[in-house]
């Protein structure tokens, strides 16, 4: 079934033996390219997002232009609340606005349990549509907000640094805040099988926001709802978690059963791999602004990244989405870099 002709990702994942790391880059498909920006230029961001052929389109790009070992689906965490009936809107270099947020347990029946197919079913057609034109070429990626990332919108109603609003409301209504999270992690669940069977090869579950809560509370408001999703998931499709900024629960998160896990470049990648334990790929953690370095420093730096993630499973990526104002030719030499890299013998 498997006619992928670069499938480095996917043996990777299942912790098999690779002659390279594979590559790629969280928000790949988006600001940097200059291809992108046209179509930004002719269609809003849900346009670009609910039309399949430009959805592919922009999916793509990174591929061809950048040479990443792997398509991530061009999308938005945040289609999942509007697929459960809240209006987001995204305003372009400004971020998201939920105008009506959810503030007590009586908002939360203004919500619904979609019909994935009905509400979410051009992601689906992007993802066949984009597996037809990738022709085995790279695996896709398929990707949705942890349900606390998702809450901290639906609550706090716009992005924020801190989502006070967002915490206080876990806090001061717990019941309400909790159903809220069961609901998004059952919408959650149907969205991302409704992905794999499109075609997604591997799925990401991104918890932008998980590095606000400490270790208990993300136990409590994050991790135990990422868990139901890795464990539903778990014999369907590949699983990456990436709890930006939560690397003191790396433990409890190899423990879901995830095939890897993401990190940012606030913890060393000894320090990562002895809390996630020798199975487990990481994925990361170039910091995104040292893209903007000279191509001589992007090089070195990136070897010395690759140096220290040596010795067990590794994916290259950043720790974050990579920056609107990186010139394409230094996330090419990223890429390069990495593809050129010469593993050390083992002594």
């Amino acid at each position: 079934m498997n006619t992928l002709k670069n499938d480095l990702l996917l043996r990777t994942l299942r912790g098999e033996k690779t002659e390279r790391t594979p590559v790629w880059m969280m928000r790949q498909a988006g600001r940097y390219l200059p291809d992108y920006r046209v179509l930004r230029e002719k269609y809003s961001f849900f346009e670009r997002c609910q039309n399949p052929e430009l959805a592919t389109e922009i999916t793509i790009q990174p591929v061809e232009q950048v040479g990443v070992d792997a398509a991530i689906i061009f999308s938005d965490i945040l289609v999942v609340p509007q697929a459960m009936g809240m209006e987001v809107q995204l305003i372009e270099s400004k971020g998201p606005l939920l105008p009506d947020p959810i503030q007590s347990m009586a908002d939360l029946d203004r919500l619904v349990l979609p019909d994935v197919e009905e509400r979410l079913g051009y992601v689906f057609d992007a993802l066949r549509l984009t597996k037809r034109r990738l022709a085995g070429r790279v695996p896709l990626i398929g990707f949705a907000g942890a349900p606390w990332t998702l809450l901290c919108y639906m609550v706090q109603g716009k992005g924020s640094k801190t989502f006070d609003e967002a915490k206080a409301f876990c806090y001061t209504q717990p019941k309400a805040a909790h159903r809220l999270l069961q609901m998004i992690t059952d919408t959650t669940i149907a969205y991302l099988r409704g992905q794999v069977a499109a075609g997604a090869d591997v799925v990401q579950i991104f918890d932008s926001w998980g590095g606000l809560l400490g270790p208990d509370d993300f136990e409590q408001l994050s991790l135990q709802y990422i868990r139901q999703i890795v464990t539903a998931l778990k014999d369907e499709v590949l699983t990456i978690v990436f709890a930006k900024g939560a690397w003191h629960s790396l433990e409890n998160m190899a423990a879901t059963g995830a095939n890897g896990l993401g990190i940012d470049w606030c913890i060393r990648p000894q320090m990562a791999r002895e809390l996630a334990g020798p199975r487990v790929a990481l994925q990361g953690n170039f910091d995104p602004a040292k893209l903007l370095s000279p191509i001589p420093v992007i090089e070195k730096e990136v070897r010395a990244m690759l140096d220290a993630f040596a010795g067990g499973p590794h994916i290259a990526n950043l720790g974050h989405g990579i920056l609107p104002n990186v010139p394409v030719e230094n996330a090419i030499a990223f890429v390069e870099t990495v593809k050129n890299y010469q593993y050390e013998p083992a002594r």
